[in-house]
């Protein structure tokens, strides 16, 4: 059977390289805020902590529920949320008007997270098969670089960002609140107020820092797999290999 030959337009070409190394930090950073929102153990911890049984009047497992049904009301269509526990011993709505609403706002913010890593995993993986299909004998070589480049502006963004946060975080998280949120309902009074009694700024640069870690583990993981590719292709003394768009299959002899 005939060899035929399919050409990739370089601007296509590249501008799919470019996409896909950008879509490496907003999958793993996406997907380690997922993991974090979604981890029961990072609410234990914080409690125990930030002893927040003790300064809520809430008993730690009460304290657990009350963190089950803040990830159920991430997770479901349900609204507005309504939390009931004992406080002191007293049964009352844990969070007031200005509370629920805020939350409202956090819940678009946690689903546009979701959002992110669903499309950019789904890019990922869609652009490896593709790959794999248009260019079989470059793919390894191809998506080894391209794995390096995306683990590297993974690492240089939360090294940045990491830096910001280590020596003003207080900064950094009211930076956070004004660019994600478009009212002040997210300024609450830590004396009354059960989001702030519960999660506490502490709790919040904890977490932040659990997402920088998660997210560079997951980095070095792939770069570590691309560099230690191209480096045994280079000490088996194989050449760089076609770069182009212009991406070959062949049938037949």
């Amino acid at each position: 059977m005939a060899n035929y030959r399919l050409v990739i337009p370089r601007p296509i070409y590249q501008a799919a390289c470019i996409i896909f190394v950008v879509a490496v930090p907003l999958f793993l950073i996406a997907a380690s805020v997922t993991w974090a929102v979604n981890d029961s153990g990072l609410y234990r911890r914080g409690f125990e902590k930030y002893d927040i049984a003790a300064r809520s009047g809430i008993t730690e497992a009460d304290l657990t529920r009350v963190g089950g049904e803040l990830r159920r009301y991430f997770n479901s269509g349900e609204e507005p949320l309504r939390v009931i526990a004992p406080v002191y011993g007293l049964e009352r709505e844990l969070y007031n008007h200005r509370e629920v609403e805020h939350m409202r706002d956090v819940k678009v913010l946690v689903r546009g997270t979701y959002f992110v890593a669903a499309i950019s995993g789904f890019y990922l993986l869609g652009l490896t098969a593709a790959a794999y299909v248009l260019c079989r004998a470059g793919f390894a070589a191809r998506m080894a670089r391209l794995l390096i480049w995306g683990g590297g502006l993974t690492l240089g963004i939360v090294a940045a960002v990491g830096l910001f946060a280590l020596v003003g975080f207080d900064s950094l998280f009211l930076l956070f609140h004004q660019m994600s949120f478009s009212n002040d309902l997210w300024q609450l009074d830590p004396r009354t107020d059960y989001l702030l009694i519960m999660f506490p700024q502490g709790f919040w640069f904890d977490a932040t820092m659990r997402v920088a870690l998660t997210t560079i583990a997951g980095a070095l993981l792939i770069a570590a797999a691309g560099g230690g590719y191209v480096f045994s292709m280079k000490k088996r003394g194989r050449g760089r290999g076609d770069d182009e768009g212009n991406f070959q299959k062949a049938e037949g002899p």
